[in-house]
């Protein structure tokens, strides 16, 4: 066995998501700050994505966290999360998926009853309270970057449907919220792949309708994802996050949920200290919470905390041959669809 790369990730799900991490084998990549470092992987060099993410080595139904040093003082680790499409900014069920990595392999020093990790990402600081026991990380609670809205009840036109009204708002990434009831589905395992295939052509028609920036990240500049969601009780709602290039999220999404959170409070449905419960299309629940607000430039916005669990199942080492043709990955339309690159 000769490699000329080694790579060590531990794998981790939350509430079925498949979140792995990145341990060892990358000590940094290049820019100041955390989006600089996603900037780069996504317009300079996306080997490394590709390497995890793609056939042979990897699959459309999961991420891949990459660990960092943090960029700004106070902060434990950076990451930066993997996905089939390119590097995103911020996920909430990535990001517990990191925290309960950390906590139990033993990278960061576990503390009973609770143990606080700051995390660096693209999208700003979010604070992590694992709540310890025996030690297992048991949860993870995220106090996530603000969220807020830009749009309520904008109308888009998409093929095949017509008129569907999408509420857009910002969670970690931009989300369109849109009420499962117009497309005539309900979230369900058995509606899985109508809505993944829906929800990734919403969104780029979407994007091609409508233009939204960050008031203090400007790089963050697209809808990264369709959200449909449905509400079950007053406090309960179903969430299905959908990704490209056409798969569901298998957590209830704990960026998708607090944008949803910032509608709420938009349409002055919820108070600070209020809980919700966002279940998912396989019934994993997180818990938002409601924590107060703040101002993100001349936005209103919440404070969302996002509550969740996740499980280390596994440890793999990932090496490269030199002679490996296949080194760069590749796409085949039978699981991927239309190649996303």
């Amino acid at each position: 066995m000769r490699w000329k790369k080694t790579l060590q990730l531990i794998d981790v799900h939350c509430e079925g998501e498949i979140g792995k991490v990145i341990t060892s084998g990358v000590i940094d990549i290049p820019g100041a700050t955390m989006l600089d470092k996603m900037n780069y992987i996504n317009e300079v060099d996306d080997s490394l994505r590709r390497l995890v993410m793609l056939e042979p080595r990897g699959c459309l139904q999961m991420s891949v966290n990459l660990l960092l040093p943090p960029t700004v003082p106070g902060a434990h680790a950076g990451f930066i999360v993997l996905q089939a499409d390119k590097a995103h900014p911020m996920s909430g069920s990535n990001c517990i998926c990191v925290v309960t990595a950390l906590l139990e392999t033993g990278m960061i020093a576990m503390q009973e009853p609770e143990t606080t990790v700051v995390l660096d990402t693209p999208a700003g600081l979010v604070t992590a309270v694992a709540a310890c026991s025996d030690g297992r990380c048991v949860s993870v609670s995220l106090d996530m970057v603000p969220a807020f809205v830009e749009h309520l009840d904008r109308e888009f036109d998409i093929p095949g449907f017509g008129k569907i009204a999408a509420d857009i708002a910002f969670g970690g990434v931009y989300y369109a919220l849109i009420d499962v009831e117009q497309i005539g589905l309900t979230i369900s395992p058995d509606n899985a792949r109508e809505l993944a295939t829906h929800g990734v052509a919403f969104c780029q028609a979407i994007n091609q309708q409508i233009q939204v920036r960050h008031p203090l990240l400007p790089l963050i500049n697209d809808v990264a994802y369709v959200m449909f969601r449905q509400r079950e009780e007053s406090k309960i709602w179903r969430t299905c996050t959908t990704l490209p290039p056409g798969r569901v999220d298998r957590s209830p999404c704990g960026t998708g949920s607090s944008a949803n959170l910032s509608v709420l409070d938009a349409r002055g449905e919820v108070e600070v200290g209020d809980r919700l419960t966002s279940r998912s299309t396989i019934n994993g629940e997180f818990r938002v919470e409601l924590r107060g607000r703040t101002q993100v430039g001349d936005k209103l916005a919440v404070l969302p905390r996002v509550t969740g669990r996740a499980w280390v199942y596994g440890i793999q080492q990932l090496g490269v041959d030199p002679d490996d043709p296949l080194a760069a990955g590749f796409m085949l339309s039978d699981t991927w669809g239309p190649a996303l690159s």
